[in-house]
């Protein structure tokens, strides 16, 4: 979004968001009416070796994260007391205290690494507009929770959720997981079979893992379903991002050289790595792993992913074979 606002305003940012989230979304709403429609697909034996593979993803996203983000001992102990944080408080709250006692361990206990360096770059954005847009973000975070509260609302609830996860995500896509799947399948909205069937799918689409969410809206149980669903929860969970980004743009440029602003985006960016590792374990190997045949399937897809290189859509196309044959 930055690149199309920076190259061609307004219009190019929304441009740039549609070409690349739409093709991706449209393709996991059609999975999620295929998953809807016909009854036991998302417990064959192809969905599950989708499962399977998403172990694989997973765990190289936490290998490849964890190398970048985590190079020190003071970062990986932050990303273990995440990962021990989230595994004993399984909820959404837990997953924000984790993130924010990682931010405030940062802030004050990690020395600073290196100088942001880079190009400055103009872009249409005015600091009054900036802040109008942080305002912005921060209303529904206090709002949203309070509304869903007091009116008992499963739609605000999911609604809350998805917004609140696409604000908590730092450091890389696959964070988005362990925050969707606490939205979603405890509420009920979605069962844990299907949620894992549709995330394995999300790896072999093109564009970014935000558009899972349209997956996750176009499959929910209750009134928010369907085509408005998808579109919907797609809406909501790329909207902070967009705020963020508009608020941010004019300030960055000062805040990013500020080595409080370093340490404790570095603290975070380790707390997430700590969260992505607790959902590798649950909910996503305790979902798919269920004998030695599973693991020795995720092992091959982890290898051919890390050491291999081989493009992820081909590891899930391959898991999948593999699956409906294991399921033979």
């Amino acid at each position: 979004m930055a690149l199309g606002l920076g190259r061609a305003g307004w219009p190019g940012l929304l441009a740039a968001w549609a070409g690349f989230t739409l093709p991706s979304a449209i393709a996991l709403i059609l999975f999620a009416f295929g998953i809807a429609q016909y009854q036991g697909l998302a417990e064959s034996g192809w969905v599950h070796g989708l499962k399977v593979a998403a172990v694989a993803i997973v765990a190289q996203a936490v290998w490849g994260m964890a190398r970048s983000l985590c190079p020190d001992r003071p970062r990986a102990a932050l990303a273990l007391l995440a990962a021990l944080m989230t595994l004993f408080l399984p909820s959404a709250a837990g997953q924000v205290a984790a993130i924010v006692v990682a931010g405030l361990v940062g802030r004050w206990g990690l020395k600073i690494m290196q100088p942001a360096g880079g190009q400055a770059h103009a872009y249409p954005v005015t600091r009054k507009l900036g802040i109008a847009a942080l305002l912005l973000f921060a209303a529904p975070l206090i709002a949203l929770p309070l509304w869903a509260a007091a009116s008992g609302s499963s739609t605000l609830a999911l609604l809350e959720g998805v917004y609140r996860s696409g604000a908590l995500v730092f450091g890389g896509g696959h964070v988005v997981l362990p925050l969707l799947q606490a939205t979603v399948v405890p509420s009920g909205a979605v069962s844990n079979a299907d949620f894992l069937a549709g995330y394995g799918a999300a790896q072999a689409v093109p564009g970014p893992l935000f558009t899972f969410a349209a997956y996750l809206g176009a499959i929910a149980e209750g009134p928010l379903s369907g085509w408005s669903g998808g579109l919907v929860l797609l809406g909501v969970i790329f909207l902070p991002a967009f705020l963020v980004l508009v608020g941010a743009l004019p300030f960055w440029e000062s805040l990013r050289h500020r080595e409080g602003i370093q340490t404790t985006m570095a603290g975070i960016n380790a707390g997430v790595v700590g969260i992505l590792l607790s959902a590798l374990y649950d909910p996503v190997w305790t979902s798919a792993i269920h004998g030695r045949a599973d693991f020795g399937l995720a092992l091959a897809a982890f290898g051919l992913l890390v050491y291999g290189h081989v493009s992820p859509v081909l590891v899930v196309l391959l898991a999948g074979l593999a699956g409906w044959v294991m399921a033979m």
